[in-house]
């Protein structure tokens, strides 16, 4: 346990003493946790070891922040270096408590790291407005105190004012206000707000939400789709959004190392989980397909770097998920597929999969209805859970998706 359990005296030690705590108390502490002591220490890291206690009293008692502490003792400032996200604000405290809210995220809610970004993109552009109109970014210092809480409830009112004007569509100014809402309310958890300034900020604006047209493609529509493919590429990219429900950034990214093709559950891997999804997706159409395509690409004259939808334009080897989109419609444009008279996008691929996936569980679910009256159950749904193993139901759910999707991809002859 570190002296900090012990209630250390920071406010009592000069300057100096906090750079002698440093080396002979801090960093053996950080060392022992397994910090790399090359490299520049974080917040996070002196509040995981029990020092967080130092950065208030550089603030408040030296005024000086904890990265330009950090120069003093040997960490020097690489101006080349990315030295983490630009929030081009200056109140350290803020900055300290939007990262330790995105990490808790992160770490928690298993976030995928294009919504972590998106949140905080949101955050930062409330904050930067925040600054301009107010002159500091004082976000968790404001909410401290419960006497603050009127005034506090205005300046939070006159940059929602200010995004209000800036900010194309209603949906945009929600996704910011539920954002900026639910730091607010990490902050209360923490007990470091007293109170929400923008619990009823809502109330104020006549924002609504347009319905969203979750509008699938048939299984005509992806046959059509499929037919019209030429290549290999477009084939294996409808089979990616329509046959194993991918998003277009998945799609785009698929590399080989993610594909686990031998075996009775051949599907895709993802190392760092999915949003709101499963880690692993299973190929349950378009397996050979799929092995053809890595056998042209790895029996190709160039050396292949693993990717299914390799690009030598891009840095990262890859295809972006605007080029799948971009291929999608013109896929969808040679196969004359419109969904509402609209050019379909490749969400409607995974909606697709969706659907079909629902489908196919009724039907399963109304097969097991005899069973089911045998048992003297009402709920089919019963016997699904409670007297199949879940191999069986496994094997079941993915029998009566494969029947579905070879409906789909399967090419009919046309008629003369």
């Amino acid at each position: 346990m570190s002296e900090e359990s012990d209630t250390i005296r920071w406010s009592h030690k000069s300057f100096e003493e906090l750079q002698t705590f440093w080396n002979t108390q801090i960093e053996p502490a950080l060392q022992r946790a397994g910090h790399d002591l090359d490299e520049r220490p974080t917040y996070q890291d002196l509040l995981d070891t029990g020092y967080g206690g130092i950065q208030y009293t550089l603030r408040e008692h030296h005024e000086m922040t904890l990265r330009a502490f950090l120069e003093t003792v040997g960490y020097a400032d690489d101006p080349s270096a990315d030295d983490g996200y630009p929030w081009m604000i200056d109140d350290e405290t803020t900055i300290d408590e939007l990262e330790l809210y995105l990490e808790s995220l992160e770490r928690r809610r298993n976030l995928a790291a294009s919504t972590i970004k998106s949140k905080q993109a949101r955050l930062a552009t409330y904050a930067r407005v925040y600054r301009d109109l107010h002159g500091q970014a004082t976000l968790v210092t404001r909410v401290a105190a419960p006497d603050d809480e009127a005034d506090e409830i205005q300046r939070v009112l006159a940059v929602f004012d200010e995004l209000n004007q800036e900010l194309g569509s209603d949906e945009s100014k929600l996704r910011y206000l539920s954002d900026i809402q639910q730091f607010y309310e990490h902050l209360q958890r923490r007990a470091k707000a007293s109170f929400n300034p923008t619990a009823s900020i809502a109330a104020e604006y006549g924002w609504t939400r347009t319905k969203k047209d979750n509008q699938p493609l048939s299984s005509q529509q992806v046959r059509r789709l499929y037919g019209a493919a030429e290549t290999a590429s477009e084939q294996l990219l409808v089979l990616a959004l329509c046959a194993w429900g991918l998003r277009r950034s998945e799609v785009a990214a698929l590399h080989v190392s993610q594909l686990v093709l031998e075996g009775e559950q051949p599907h895709i891997a993802f190392d760092d989980g999915r949003k709101n999804g499963p880690g692993t997706v299973a190929l349950i159409y378009g397996v050979p397909e799929l092995s053809d395509r890595i056998d042209a690409l790895s029996s190709g004259t160039r050396e292949w770097n693993g990717y299914l939808f390799p690009s030598k334009a891009s840095s990262s080897g890859h295809i972006t998920g605007e080029t799948v989109q971009a291929r999608f419609k013109r896929l969808a444009d040679r196969a004359a597929v419109r969904v509402r008279g609209e050019q379909p996008t490749s969400k409607m691929g995974r909606r697709f999969w969706y659907t079909t996936y629902n489908q196919a569980m009724n039907a399963l679910l109304e097969n097991l209805d005899v069973i089911a009256t045998e048992q003297g159950s009402a709920d089919s749904s019963v016997v699904l859970k409670s007297y199949l193993s879940e191999a069986e139901r496994r094997e079941y759910r993915r029998e009566f998706m494969r029947e579905r999707l070879a409906d789909a991809f399967e090419q009919r002859p046309q008629p003369s």
